[in-house]
């Protein structure tokens, strides 16, 4: 691979993948709580930052195509400078009387770019390294995909809040989207000098390409649904996240909203500072413990376990809405348990599908395809957990989603395995 190769990947996947966390992050929580700050609806709020997560659920559907035009980098730098050219605009999106409309319109943009570049991302990581390689960089992948969740969720919520009691809700999330814009357009600049094309080669758009890649994604796409109990499989991967499709997006609101309102009536500061500490190092630590614990145990004897781990912060969440507590320790150590619990639980969901829904002729494809309809499990909850949210009070939300539990729970208890897989990793 000449001289793209003597580039060491120290110099690019941690910077990638931060790129690949960030825009997500941003439009699946971060928004939720800029838009609470600026009056709008729960149920506005949750409904539409869901529906425009879309793209992250159908990417499959075009990543073939990115194969035939270009290279695997050149759709990298692209998709981070256009999401930072979006970013600027949603900044001066925030400044109009219909301002959610528009803001919303060009979120929805970023995310189609954000997706598009996930592919992509992901299609320099494998083409560019060796196998041997891809395993020993995947511990950094993870690791730079979560520390843009923590800058995103904790720094930049913490610096809204000191820009706000300065400026305004208004123009202190305008100073935060322009933070970054600034931050994807450099991103985009550095990897265009960085990132290596690994043994990708430029195409000539053709129709003959496009048919033949359309053909190809049809041929996946039904051999996929030919896997045994692919049925159960995708009623599976679907409920185990049930219950935290309704939470995702109330949680930020509940911890935002007066305590007149069954909220707990804390600012972007305490927010920013509780995310970015107490739920990074629970998170961290949930995912790390869950590796040995599989390892351990095997994943089928792991799952019901896991599944359990995964749904124990609703109860916590519970008990805050009930009690309402004002200390910052309490409510940071219901944050420590969601956080621990996603981290050790989602580690069963994405080893499930590695290792009893992917295998086969098209593994990566088959993954990705999972993954979609994994994302569309939380998406379609989500869209209605602002409506359920303001009918029943953040009190009686909470009760619903534990009963919104059970399904994910039994569902996870009578899976099937497929026989002669191997009980542990």
């Amino acid at each position: 691979m000449g001289n793209e190769m003597r580039k060491s990947p120290m110099t690019w996947v941690p910077t990638l993948y931060f790129a690949m966390g960030m825009p997500f992050v941003v439009l699946n929580m971060v928004c939720s709580l800029m838009y609470k700050g600026m009056g709008v609806s729960d149920t506005q709020i949750a409904f539409w930052t869901s529906i425009i997560m879309l793209p992250w659920t159908l990417k499959p559907l075009w990543s073939p195509f990115l194969e035939i035009y270009k290279t695997k980098k050149y759709f990298v730098v692209l998709t981070q400078v256009v999401t930072g050219l979006m970013f600027a605009c949603v900044a001066f999106a925030l400044q109009l009387p219909s301002f959610f409309a528009v803001s919303i319109a060009v979120l929805a943009v970023i995310a189609l770019s954000g997706a598009t570049h996930d592919i992509a991302a992901d299609g320099v990581y494998m083409s560019a390294l060796s196998t041997d390689e891809q395993a020993r960089w995947i511990g950094w992948q993870g690791a730079f995909y979560n520390i843009a969740k923590i800058v995103a969720t904790g720094g930049l919520v913490y610096l809204a809040g000191i820009f706000i009691e300065h400026f305004g809700v208004g123009k202190a999330w305008m100073m935060v989207m322009f933070i970054l814009a600034a931050t994807m357009l450099l991103l985009g600049t550095y990897h265009y000098f960085i990132l290596p094309n690994g043994n990708d080669k430029s195409h000539t758009f053709n129709s003959q390409l496009v048919r033949g890649k359309l053909g190809e994604l049809w041929s996946v796409f039904v051999e996929f649904f030919q896997k045994r109990h692919i049925v159960y499989y995708i009623f599976f991967i679907i409920l185990y996240r049930f219950a935290e499709g309704f939470v995702m997006k109330i949680v930020p609101l509940f911890l935002k909203a007066p305590r007149a309102q069954q909220g707990l009536g804390l600012d972007e500061k305490e927010i920013g500072l509780l995310y970015g500490t107490f739920g990074a190092a629970a998170f961290v630590l949930g995912s790390i413990l869950a590796g040995y614990y599989i390892a351990r145990r095997g994943l089928k004897r792991s799952l019901f376990q896991l599944a359990l781990v995964f749904n124990l912060p609703f109860v916590a969440y519970t008990l805050l809405a009930a009690y309402q507590p004002e200390s910052l320790w309490v409510i940071g150590s219901a944050i420590v348990i969601e956080y621990f619990g996603y981290g050790f639980g989602f580690v069963g969901l994405t080893l499930f599908m590695m290792q009893q829904i992917a295998p086969g002729r098209h593994q990566m494809s088959h993954y990705a395809f999972a993954s979609g309809i994994m994302n569309l499990g939380v998406m379609l909850p989500g869209m209605l957990s602002g409506m359920v949210s303001d009918a029943l009070g953040y009190r009686h939300f909470f009760v619903f989603v534990l009963f919104c539990t059970i399904p994910a729970l039994l569902i996870t208890w009578f899976v099937p395995f497929k026989k002669g897989e191997k009980v542990k990793n």
